[in-house]
């Protein structure tokens, strides 16, 4: 099973997924405003804001929230305007890309590096870090309300990639121009998917012993708490067995 997978099993696991439910749904209206403000409200016709909004209905947030955060987006509503930033960082031999959507770019970047420097991290070259990754799309669906052979057969002609089960969690990977077609067949056929995404995945991953892993983890944990911040990868690999940061 990827670290994707895996950290999310964690976080599944901590009890994180519902107690961070408000928290992951305020990044989500954050993409879709910056996505309909960029490129127009039409999902259709804007490509970023169509993925914005599939992602937003795989971790099962209401029609009315992403209605009303495209608005603000294309000013029909009133909203914040959001500044787009990446940070790339090294803990040991652990690489981190943080991508960041705020309205004050001074605090996300105080803030950032307070959190980098806490943990032993260190802010590191342009590029050195996103160059480690690629972007895929990753569906997940809970193992105890399907089967992975149930999901095969639905998604594979649609041009998934893979399809892996572990410790209560199915995960589906796609190209990024296939991701789409992979969620429609889905819903078509009435599975409710967990989360929904394009993701950024490592080449190679690294493996680290268990207390390296947790350090990594929990700088991850606190990264992703922060209120800029939208998005965190990594090239991380986790131990079998790796569980609750222990």
């Amino acid at each position: 099973m990827s670290g994707h997978s895996k950290w999310a099993t964690i976080k599944h696991k901590k009890g994180a997924a519902d107690a961070k439910r408000g928290q992951i749904f305020t990044k989500l209206i954050k993409e879709i405003t910056i996505a309909a403000r960029m490129g127009g409200g039409d999902p259709e016709a804007n490509p970023r804001l169509r993925t914005a909004v599939l992602k937003a209905r795989g971790a099962n947030m209401p029609k009315t929230n992403i209605d009303n955060a495209i608005k603000k987006g294309t000013g029909d509503l009133e909203g914040v305007s959001y500044e787009e930033l990446s940070y790339e960082a090294r803990l040991g031999e652990a690489a981190i890309l943080i991508e960041v959507l705020t309205d004050n770019r001074n605090r996300a970047a105080a803030n950032i590096r307070n959190i980098l420097t806490r943990a032993g991290a260190e802010l590191a070259k342009s590029g050195s870090v996103s160059r480690l990754l690629t972007r895929k799309g990753i569906i997940d669906l809970d193992s105890e309300k399907y089967t992975e052979d149930q999901i095969m057969e639905v998604v594979l002609d649609a041009g998934a990639e893979d399809v892996s089960t572990s410790e209560g969690v199915v995960e589906i990977t796609t190209a990024p121009e296939d991701f789409e077609a992979v969620i429609k067949v889905l819903e078509a056929k009435s599975f409710e998917t967990t989360s929904a995404e394009i993701s950024m995945i490592p080449e190679a991953p690294v493996l680290l012993d268990n207390s390296d892993t947790a350090k990594v983890l929990k700088l991850i944990e606190r990264l992703e708490d922060d209120e800029d911040v939208q998005n965190v990868y990594s090239n991380l690999d986790i131990p079998e067995g790796f569980e609750d940061g222990e």
